[in-house]
């Protein structure tokens, strides 16, 4: 429908604003999220799909290409854009490159060099099988027939959609959540995503911050259903992106329950199951449950691009007992399979057991959580409130008290003042949130990019508080009790605004000020560098 109305408002001789406006914001799938349709002329060389694909993006998109055309290099470009948006682990590129630069790695055989099952080299669909057996502590063996390999998880989620809906029907997903998703099932397969708001608030049977309930899920199935959308599937993240959350097994139980009794299917991502960096946390895999309520329809994806930190090695695993769904995805792999010696160098580094264990994830995770303390510890004398979680590379923040009227334009003209102060963040909106004011951080980076970073952040917020203040000075004395996150051990909550304020602007700036040189001039950095945990 939407690729229609492109093409009959551009034959008209239109632009999109009024497709902009009226009809999207009918629509489960809010396009104005991520399009750009701003001075769009269609193009004659395109389709009308080709037309709306030039169109499709948002500030993520921008914000990437911003940081490509000028990225931060230590030596070369000082002042270049520090990207803490992409979601990368660039903490451990020393150990990777040197697990796979050995000799074991170096084989160029000939089966390597030709047409393999489009589901992927048997050895490496073997040594995937074995390798989610092992860390998703499997009940029993998991099968190498299960198992299909494809460039990515962008590409699993694009060919599952297109697999198991039709264009036009609907995957259910709970908001914040990684947009990428967003363009993974529309662009090829044309399929909509329902949303399931959450929000800080804790109410009902929730007990923390943006928590998914079964109550949640049935409410968003039922509206979409109200308005004649047909829902095939639920996707589920975890650990989560951006909130890092990890789900319990009562959690995860429930979710695949709901979707048996409604007949979905379930495409659960684990893309960030070997990235949960503190002992006091415990991930647990579907694959690892004693019984799927549902086992036909459940489908689990994981790969190693943020597990073992090599983003640009584009290789991603679907684990599903559905040979029908496992097949029709396999012919889609012809498209978006992984050449031979990339499938031997993934096989060979799961195999390496001892060193995933002894070596790499020791590492990795003890720089993972070195990091992510710093960068809580910078929110926290900043006085910025903060999910704390213990998964994945991200701490999702809480800026609400930035935005003076509260509003998703705020948010973009906040994420932007970012950008011109070179540092690049996610905004909210990028994830679909239901509240403006929160983005997402990365902190799996080096010591002194997060050194600097941070402090180009702090600048923003330090002007934008000192804005607020001014404002406030010249209005009456009142309690600002909105945009204020729940205070719960859930959350890390220090607010400008939790107490009514009508002081000078001194004493909160006295204080802030106080506290950061206090950071600034401790010897805290120097002894928790991430490198000294390598």
């Amino acid at each position: 429908q939407a690729l229609s109305e492109i093409e009959g408002m551009a034959g008209k001789g239109g632009n999109l604003e009024e497709m902009r406006v009226r009809p999207l914001a009918k629509r489960r799938v809010d396009m104005h999220g991520f399009c750009n349709p701003s001075g769009f002329q269609r193009s004659p060389y395109l389709s009308a799909r080709g037309n709306f694909a030039s169109i499709f993006q948002g500030s993520t998109e921008e914000g990437y290409k911003a940081y490509h055309a000028d990225k931060y290099d230590e030596d070369k470009n000082p002042n270049g854009i520090i990207n803490f948006g992409t979601s990368e682990n660039k903490l451990c590129f020393d150990l990777m490159s040197k697990r796979l630069t050995q000799a074991d790695m170096n084989v160029m055989d000939p089966p390597l060099l030709q047409y393999p099952d489009w589901k992927g080299h048997l050895f490496l669909r073997e040594e995937v099988a074995r390798f989610l057996t092992y860390y998703c502590k499997a009940p029993a063996p998991l099968k190498a027939e299960n198992v299909i390999v494809l460039n990515g998880c962008g590409s699993l989620f694009s060919a599952l959609a297109t697999v198991l809906c039709d264009p036009g029907e609907a995957v259910l997903i709970a908001t914040p959540f990684y947009g990428g998703i967003t363009q993974s099932v529309f662009l090829y397969g044309n399929v909509k995503l329902v949303y399931v708001y959450l929000d800080s608030k804790i109410t009902g049977t929730s007990t923390r911050p943006f928590q998914l309930t079964v109550e949640k899920l049935e409410k968003a199935l039922q509206d979409a259903r109200a308005e004649g959308v047909t829902v095939r599937a639920l996707i589920l993240l975890n650990p989560q992106n951006p909130l890092g959350d990890i789900y319990s097994l009562s959690e995860l139980r429930d979710y695949l329950e709901f979707a048996k009794r409604h007949e979905l299917h379930v495409i659960v991502d684990e893309i960030y199951m070997l990235s949960v960096f503190d002992e006091s946390a415990t991930f647990h895999s579907v694959l690892g449950m004693d019984r799927l309520p549902d086992p036909q329809r459940t489908h689990v994806m994981w790969g190693i691009t943020k597990d073992f930190a090599v983003s640009g090695i584009r290789f991603g695993t679907l684990y599903t007992e559905n040979q029908d769904v496992a097949n029709a995805v396999a012919s889609l792999c012809y498209f978006h399979g992984v050449c031979g010696p990339v499938q031997h160098k993934v096989a060979q580094l799961l195999r390496d057991r001892d060193w995933i264990n002894q070596v790499y994830l020791r590492a990795n995770h003890a720089r993972l959580k070195a990091a992510h303390t710093y960068v809580t510890d910078e929110l926290k004398t900043l006085g910025v409130p903060f999910l704390n979680r213990n998964a994945g590379f991200f701490v999702w923040i809480d800026f609400r008290k930035y935005l003076k009227t509260g509003t998703f334009e705020e948010e973009l003209l906040l994420w932007k003042r970012f950008l011109d102060n070179k540092v690049l963040l996610s905004c909210g909106k990028a994830f679909e949130c239901s509240e403006p004011g929160w983005f997402r951080i990365i902190f799996a980076d080096k010591t002194h990019r997060l050194q600097l970073g941070m402090q180009r952040i702090r600048k923003v917020l330090e002007e934008c508080e000192q804005e607020i203040l001014a404002e406030e000075k010249e209005q009456p004395c009142q309690s600002d009790q909105e945009g204020k996150a729940d205070s719960t051990d859930e959350v890390i909550f220090v607010s400008r605004h939790q107490e009514p304020t009508c002081a000078s602007s001194s004493s909160l700036g006295d204080l802030i000020g106080l506290l950061q040189q206090q950071m600034r001039s401790s010897d805290w950095l120097q002894k928790n560098t991430a490198e000294q945990f390598a």
